[in-house]
């Protein structure tokens, strides 16, 4: 039973899944014609609300944070430091059971830190357990090393919670949460840490009978030779030079430090003082420092750079869409307002975030980004988490668990990683339905809990 249902998720994936661009395409046509009706607006005006500079281009600053968030985590994984401590750790994995565990367990903790560098890094970490325990299911494995995504939006590098911290307007009223309401709340850390202990064992509890392993074709495990670097002109000496490379590590952390210190004066909390600028600069620092000069660095983050791709073109339709949505008619009515008023009406304090959960997650598949996704549900979830008195970092956390839980079947990031395996999506995808289920259920019991607890 357990196998058809896997194969006939992978054959509906496989033949129904377009590329994610053409859903923010086919949501713009959807969200156009639904403002319409919501607010009286006739077309022209729709349109002009759609490519004005509060719609088309709304996102510009956001959507190079979010694209540094994946091209800097990417080249951090990169680094042959952090390579040597992937090869290091794959060596406690001796049998099946450990490389599913030690994988699971590793990539989940790398995705929370930042999710760019937990999809590179646990793929690779994925790789160097397959030369080591040769019998494990490989397309297990992989899926194992993705499923670690699932935790990425409740992590320091979450979008949502690090937008809401610098405030979040929404029709001139500002929602504010600091990460200790977020990311650090105390519901939301044991949401964590339940998946990063029981998930790498509902992992290993799917791994077939051997005779039945899809084990690794050792072609797929040769390792790429790494870059070697000339210097002979003035230009090669001043790319490898270790006096301008100690001195731009020296500006950041200084900043870095100095920033902090600055939060501690000023009496705040350092984990509240966290945000997409400062989480990016640590990263991007950390690689430098990691990489071992500038030049170095500057390949790896023209490497990294080609995941961005879809962030780049899909967020100025996201940032569309949001335009659309929040216009007003003549009523003074916007189709965010409209849908706000029905989740309210449905809904209790304690039930709100549960519902919010589930419909991101069916967002997800349309708006496969935490930052485009934010962008379409905040107007909406926003205002209606206020009338119903529900605090702003809960009903945040409901989007951003919802974005990251349908990611296990939505296969728009998993391509950095099954670039990295050499697999495709049809390869995990039905290891990774029952992830879903069970971050869903996590993730349902959680949100209850924290309505009825906290």
């Amino acid at each position: 039973m357990f196998k058809k249902i896997v194969n006939g998720c992978v054959r509906v994936v496989n033949r129904w899944l377009p590329d994610p661009f053409l859903f923010a395409v086919i949501l713009t046509i959807v969200v156009f014609i639904a403002a319409m009706f919501a607010t009286n607006l006739g077309p022209i005006a729709m349109i002009n609300a759609w490519g004005a500079t509060t719609g088309f281009w709304s996102l510009l600053s956001f959507s190079m944070q979010m694209a540094l968030v994946l091209v800097l985590g990417s080249a951090m994984a990169s680094a042959a430091p952090c390579k040597k401590a992937l090869r290091a750790i794959a060596g406690l994995a001796h049998n099946n059971m450990q490389a599913i565990v030690i994988t699971t367990f590793v990539s989940v903790i790398c995705c929370w830190l930042n999710w760019g560098f937990g999809l590179i890094a646990g793929a690779l970490l994925a790789k160097e357990i397959a030369k080591r325990v040769p019998t494990v299911d490989y397309p297990l494995l992989i899926a194992s090393a993705y499923s670690g995504f699932v935790i990425w939006h409740a992590g320091l590098s979450g979008s949502i919670p690090l937008a809401l911290n610098g405030g979040y307007v929404v029709s001139d009223v500002t929602y504010t949460a600091t990460t200790l309401d977020t990311i650090f709340h105390p519901m939301n850390l044991i949401m964590c840490g339940v998946i990063l202990i029981a998930m790498p064992f509902v992992n290993y509890a799917m791994h077939p009978a051997q005779d039945k392993a899809i084990t690794v074709n050792p072609a797929l495990l040769v390792d790429e030779e790494e870059k070697t670097y000339e210097v002979k002109t003035p230009a090669d000496k001043m790319e490898h030079s270790k006096i301008l490379w100690v001195i731009t590590l020296l500006f950041g952390f200084i900043y870095i430090v100095n920033y902090f210190v600055g939060v501690v004066k000023g009496g705040q909390n350092v984990a509240a003082a966290l945000n997409l600028n400062i989480v990016n600069m640590i990263f991007m620092f950390l690689g430098i420092l990691l990489h071992g000069n500038l030049r170095k660095y500057v390949d790896a983050i023209g490497e990294a750079a080609s995941g961005a791709a879809g962030i780049l073109l899909q967020f100025p339709f996201y940032a569309g869409i949001i335009g659309m949505m929040t216009v007003k008619g003549e009523a003074g009515a916007s189709l965010a307002m409209v849908i706000s008023n029905f989740f309210v009406a449905i809904s209790t304090p304690v039930s709100f975030p549960v519902w919010t959960f589930l419909s991101a997650g069916i967002v997800n598949f349309f708006v496969p980004s935490g930052g485009g996704q934010w962008g379409v549900q905040g107007p909406i979830v926003m205002p209606a988490a206020a009338a119903l008195g529900v605090e702003p970092g809960r009903a945040a956390m409901a989007i951003a668990w919802g974005d990251q839980w349908t990611n296990m079947i939505q296969p728009f990031w998993a391509l950095p990683a099954l670039g990295v395996a050499k697999l495709s999506a049809k390869d995990v995808m039905g290891y990774l339905v029952i992830v879903l289920v069970f971050t869903g259920v996590v993730a349902c019991l959680g949100f209850l809990a924290w309505g009825l607890i906290f």
